[in-house]
């Protein structure tokens, strides 16, 4: 974990608690955590999953891993350090959402699992992971951004699945094959398994 380098601080309580907010929101916070090599339907089932949260009126938002490195992360590479680094603002920030009373869901490879344990570990009671579990070949065959094809020749070096590792979850609360699966059967798996743990109606 990044060593804590401000001095001077005191944390403020606020006025607004997060249990006044589940009570405005009508339901409680939550972070849905995608978590898969590239390709594998990460992006495309959290946001499956939050549109249909938005049909039930519940207050959602999708951390996307490619759209918070074009703000939030931009400083970040794909460095070991720096995958680290990237996933613990993200696990940080997840806090905040769920503190805020939303549901919200990350879509990131973050490949190595002492990093998502350790996002886990900021909310434990909170923290759905979930596996999309599409294998390499199909995440290869798919390769809809061109990255597999540039790894193999090459031209990217690190990357996940190729020349960098992908450490598979080992009690993922959620585990969908997303490459056999239709979106629909994978969205249930999800919803179920929210309704199970009483985020949502």
């Amino acid at each position: 974990m990044t060593e804590q380098k401000s001095t001077n601080i005191t944390w403020h309580e606020q006025n607004v608690t997060t249990e006044d907010i589940q009570k405005l929101h009508g339901h409680k916070g939550a972070t849905v955590w995608f978590t898969g090599l590239s390709g594998c339907g990460k992006s495309t089932l959290a946001n499956a999953v939050a549109a249909m949260l938005h049909e039930m009126k519940i207050s959602t938002y999708v951390l996307d891993g490619d759209n918070v490195r074009h703000g939030l992360n931009k400083n970040l590479g794909f460095s070991a350090e720096d995958r680290e680094e990237n996933i613990r603002r993200i696990g940080e920030v997840a806090k905040l959402f769920t503190e805020a009373a939303i549901i919200n869901l990350t879509a990131f490879i973050s490949p190595y699992k002492v990093d998502r344990d350790n996002a886990r570990a900021l909310q434990p009671d909170t923290f759905i992971e979930v596996f999309c579990d599409a294998g390499l070949e199909v995440c290869e065959q798919r390769d809809l951004k061109g990255l597999y094809k540039k790894a193999r020749a090459g031209e990217i070096k690190g990357f996940t699945g190729i020349d960098d590792p992908y450490e598979e979850p080992e009690n993922a609360e959620i585990v969908v094959d997303t490459g056999k699966l239709s979106i629909e059967d994978s969205m249930k798996i999800v919803m179920d398994e929210l309704k199970k743990r009483g985020f949502i109606g």
